[in-house]
Protein backbone atom coordinates (compact mmCIF):
# COMPACT_ATOMS: atom_id res chain seq x y z
CA UNK A 1 0.00 0.00 0.00
CA UNK A 2 1.12 3.52 -0.74
CA UNK A 3 1.43 5.89 2.17
CA UNK A 4 0.32 9.51 2.12
CA UNK A 5 -0.19 12.51 4.38
CA UNK A 6 -3.54 13.11 6.06
CA UNK A 7 -6.08 15.05 4.04
CA UNK A 8 -7.32 18.32 5.53
CA UNK A 9 -10.73 16.80 6.42
CA UNK A 10 -9.00 13.84 8.13
CA UNK A 11 -6.70 16.20 10.02
CA UNK A 12 -9.67 18.31 11.15
CA UNK A 13 -11.54 15.21 12.30
CA UNK A 14 -8.56 13.91 14.29
CA UNK A 15 -7.92 17.29 15.92
CA UNK A 16 -11.59 17.46 16.90
CA UNK A 17 -11.51 13.91 18.30
CA UNK A 18 -8.37 14.56 20.36
CA UNK A 19 -9.40 17.96 21.75
CA UNK A 20 -9.67 17.97 25.51
CA UNK A 21 -8.08 14.54 25.93
CA UNK A 22 -5.32 14.41 28.55
CA UNK A 23 -1.69 13.83 27.59
CA UNK A 24 -2.15 14.00 23.80
CA UNK A 25 0.36 16.73 23.01
CA UNK A 26 2.80 14.23 21.44
CA UNK A 27 -0.01 12.83 19.26
CA UNK A 28 -1.09 16.29 18.11
CA UNK A 29 2.53 17.17 17.26
CA UNK A 30 2.89 14.31 14.76
CA UNK A 31 -0.41 14.80 12.92
CA UNK A 32 0.80 17.35 10.31
CA UNK A 33 3.52 14.98 9.07
CA UNK A 34 1.91 11.61 9.87
CA UNK A 35 2.00 9.07 7.07
CA UNK A 36 -1.11 6.91 6.67
CA UNK A 37 -2.33 4.09 4.48
CA UNK A 38 -5.90 3.66 3.29
CA UNK A 39 -7.46 0.41 4.48
CA UNK A 40 -9.54 -1.71 2.15
CA UNK A 41 -12.84 -1.14 3.88
CA UNK A 42 -15.28 -0.61 1.04
CA UNK A 43 -14.62 3.11 0.86
CA UNK A 44 -15.69 3.99 4.40
CA UNK A 45 -12.50 5.97 5.05
CA UNK A 46 -10.49 3.89 7.53
CA UNK A 47 -6.75 4.60 7.68
CA UNK A 48 -3.74 3.12 9.48
CA UNK A 49 -0.81 5.21 10.66
CA UNK A 50 2.52 4.12 9.22
CA UNK A 51 5.27 3.25 11.70
CA UNK A 52 8.82 1.97 11.57
CA UNK A 53 8.17 -0.25 14.59
CA UNK A 54 8.12 -3.98 13.94
CA UNK A 55 5.30 -6.17 15.24
CA UNK A 56 3.13 -3.23 16.13
CA UNK A 57 -0.19 -4.21 17.68
CA UNK A 58 -3.54 -2.62 18.34
CA UNK A 59 -3.83 -1.13 21.79
CA UNK A 60 -6.78 0.88 23.10
CA UNK A 61 -9.36 3.32 21.82
CA UNK A 62 -8.63 6.96 22.66
CA UNK A 63 -11.70 8.59 21.08
CA UNK A 64 -14.99 7.85 19.35
CA UNK A 65 -17.28 10.20 17.48
CA UNK A 66 -20.61 9.84 15.73
CA UNK A 67 -21.31 12.19 12.82
CA UNK A 68 -23.58 12.27 9.77
CA UNK A 69 -22.28 11.83 6.24
CA UNK A 70 -23.61 14.29 3.66
CA UNK A 71 -26.36 11.78 2.76
CA UNK A 72 -27.59 11.80 6.38
CA UNK A 73 -26.31 8.31 7.24
CA UNK A 74 -24.59 7.96 10.62
CA UNK A 75 -20.84 7.29 10.74
CA UNK A 76 -18.86 6.07 13.74
CA UNK A 77 -15.21 7.15 13.79
CA UNK A 78 -12.99 5.36 16.33
CA UNK A 79 -9.37 6.38 16.93
CA UNK A 80 -7.03 3.69 18.25
CA UNK A 81 -3.53 3.74 19.69
CA UNK A 82 -0.99 0.94 19.50
CA UNK A 83 0.24 -0.86 22.62
CA UNK A 84 2.90 1.83 23.12
CA UNK A 85 0.45 4.73 22.99
CA UNK A 86 1.17 5.91 19.44
CA UNK A 87 -1.47 6.55 16.76
CA UNK A 88 -2.48 3.27 15.17
CA UNK A 89 -5.74 3.48 13.23
CA UNK A 90 -8.77 5.61 12.47
CA UNK A 91 -11.61 3.18 11.91
CA UNK A 92 -14.71 4.53 10.21
CA UNK A 93 -17.98 2.63 10.00
CA UNK A 94 -21.03 3.88 8.14
CA UNK A 95 -24.11 2.18 9.57
CA UNK A 96 -25.53 1.19 6.18
CA UNK A 97 -22.17 -0.04 4.87
CA UNK A 98 -22.12 2.42 1.97
CA UNK A 99 -18.98 4.35 1.01
CA UNK A 100 -18.23 7.57 2.88
CA UNK A 101 -19.08 10.61 0.80
CA UNK A 102 -17.32 13.32 2.77
CA UNK A 103 -15.85 14.01 6.20
CA UNK A 104 -17.58 17.15 7.48
CA UNK A 105 -15.67 20.22 8.58
CA UNK A 106 -14.95 20.14 12.31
Amino acid sequence: MASRLLTLPELGLLLYMLRGKPHVEHLLAVLPTAQVEDLTDGGVGSIRFVSTKLRRRLGSSIAELWYSDEDGVAVLASLYLDEEGELYELDSWKVDGSPLRRIPVF
